[in-house]
């Protein structure tokens, strides 16, 4: 079964958007796993875009590497186009 969001280009930009913060914050895929409280598999499918992530995790994810959530989302937003499709 093929899921339109897997192939999306405004998912990819999402998930370019956290990493590159996690990045930035210098902290690797195992390290914000251990701050989660999940194995580092859970980091690494969202990044590899295997797993989808919802919105509670995203603040979790923010926290974790120790940036604001709201501010998270204005970088993510800045990126995406004013509208687009799910």
């Amino acid at each position: 079964m093929h899921r339109k969001w897997v192939a999306s280009p405004y998912y990819r930009a999402v998930i370019d958007t956290l990493r590159s913060a996690r990045l930035e914050a210098d902290v690797s895929q195992r390290q914000l796993a251990q701050r989660l409280g999940k194995p580092p598999s859970f980091v690494n499918k969202i990044e590899l875009i295997e797993r989808r992530m919802d919105i509670l995790e995203f603040i979790a994810f923010a926290n974790a590497i120790g940036i604001a959530p709201s501010t998270l989302m204005a970088r993510l937003i800045a990126v995406l186009p004013d509208s687009f499709e799910i």
